[in-house]
């Protein structure tokens, strides 16, 4: 086989450039460790360069496996709130002073990233945001971010949960400390570089923005003490052996390497990198094998009618995941046609099939979604019920001991982080 065979082989996954001033023209430029990565694991990476108007020449870049988005700028702030900030006109001009590689607001940027990430929520595409992309990730799907970590969170904590998450003087040797959650991907690729109950591992760190509100869909994967939420995941669609895994780590893996050496500070860096191409090229074949139909069948006007039933739920089904809007006039109903035509073998022509896949490919998702909005709202249904009855005096109490427990739960969480941070700093 002839390398020039590999790029029609190999899947395709799309990163978009970082625009930079250079002798007063711009460059475009990729950082080589995630080219690096993705070509070792067995993926062709695909540039779309930072151009104005490329984010309507997408389709042109077809066929896309997989996306993943790096770092850049900070993400326009109106794109993800809903009100005025509330820092004030210093307070922002001050970020600006000491952000000013990062605060400068690329919108054509934007709107190619969130095209793609959206794009990729929509057919079910690999998607591995890094820094920057894992905040592209949450706003695409109603997420909100802060504005700067500094300003924002760290002034509201206890000295001793103040993290540094950006440090211009030792920009690749700074490392903090997050919490791993278990039983979620980071823990599995770290498992062997964790230590019985101690969860926590060192990263890199080259931000001053967050997840503020993380997406409703995603379950937070680590934690810095600050709270702020390093990494997360889609666990319904997780699984990159059938081409499953949309997922945001804030800091960057491939870059935590030793000094002056490419050996990684742990053996779970590259991880994310393998098990993302993993998916892509799991996505690729279910594609191929998807569009090797050999003809097309004609459908009479029963079966036309069954059709627009089940777009309809495919359509509801991604609205639903997307954004989470009106759950509460979406019935279980709605969502059972895309379903059940999921789990059965009825052949449609390709066209129809890839149209289908493309407007609904979250519904199973979309319907476990559904499953646990609705046991949510039966307990909290049965809690009402039950507090109703109560007098208010037994109101008054319960209201008092949750509370208690509340404080005692923040000083026993303390305690321990404080316990394993001592542990840690042990020679």
């Amino acid at each position: 086989m002839s390398t020039s065979d590999l790029a029609v082989i190999l899947p395709r996954v799309i990163i978009v450039s970082r625009r930079s001033l250079r002798k007063n023209k711009f460059v475009d430029f990729v950082g080589e460790y995630h080219l690096d990565l993705i070509v070792g694991y067995g993926a062709v990476p695909v540039i779309v360069p930072r151009v104005t108007g490329v984010h309507t020449l997408l389709h042109s870049f077809e066929p896309i496996h997989g996306v993943l988005l790096c770092e850049g700028e900070d993400i326009d702030p109106s794109l993800y709130e809903d009100e005025e900030t509330n820092l004030s006109k210093e307070e922002l001009d001050e970020i600006r002073r000491l952000h000013a590689s990062d605060t400068a607001i690329d919108k054509e940027k934007d709107t190619i990233e969130l095209s793609l990430a959206k794009l990729c929520l929509e057919r079910n595409l690999p998607y591995l945001g890094i820094c920057r992309g894992s905040q592209v990730l949450n706003v695409a799907c109603g997420g909100k971010l802060y504005q700067d970590i500094g300003k924002e969170l760290s002034k509201n904590c206890a000295q001793e949960k103040k993290v540094v998450h950006m440090d211009y003087d030792n920009y690749d040797g700074h490392r903090h400390v997050v919490e791993i959650v278990k039983e979620t991907p980071l823990h599995d690729w770290f498992k062997e570089s964790l230590e019985d109950d101690n969860m926590e591992i060192m990263v890199n760190s080259y931000h001053h923005q967050g997840v503020k509100r993380l997406a409703q869909r995603f379950k937070p994967m680590a934690f810095a003490p600050d709270g702020l939420v390093e990494g997360f995941y889609d666990p319904d669609a997780y699984n990159p052996e059938e081409g499953k895994f949309i997922m945001g780590l804030q800091f960057h893996p491939e870059r935590m390497r030793k000094p002056n050496s490419d050996e990684f500070d742990y053996p779970g860096c590259p991880a994310a990198y393998k098990e993302f191409v993993k998916a892509v090229v799991a996505y690729q074949k279910k594609l191929n094998s998807a569009t090797s139909v050999p003809k097309s069948l004609k459908l009479d006007k029963e079966l036309e009618k069954k059709r627009n039933v089940i777009v309809r739920s495919f359509s509801l089904a991604r609205n639903l995941y997307e954004g989470g809007d009106n759950v509460r006039q979406l019935k279980e109903s709605d969502l059972r046609p895309g379903a059940e035509f999921l789990e059965s073998n009825i052949a449609l022509s390709v066209q129809q099939e890839n149209r289908l896949k493309q407007m609904g490919a979250t519904v199973r998702n979309a319907s476990s979604y559904m499953e646990r909005l609705k046991l949510n709202e039966k307990r909290e249904k049965l809690a009402r019920v039950v507090m109703g009855k109560m007098s208010i005096e037994q109101l008054s109490d319960l209201n008092l001991f949750y509370h208690m427990m509340g404080q005692i739960c923040s000083e026993m969480l303390e305690k321990k982080i404080d316990q394993n941070v001592s542990v840690a700093d042990l020679p």
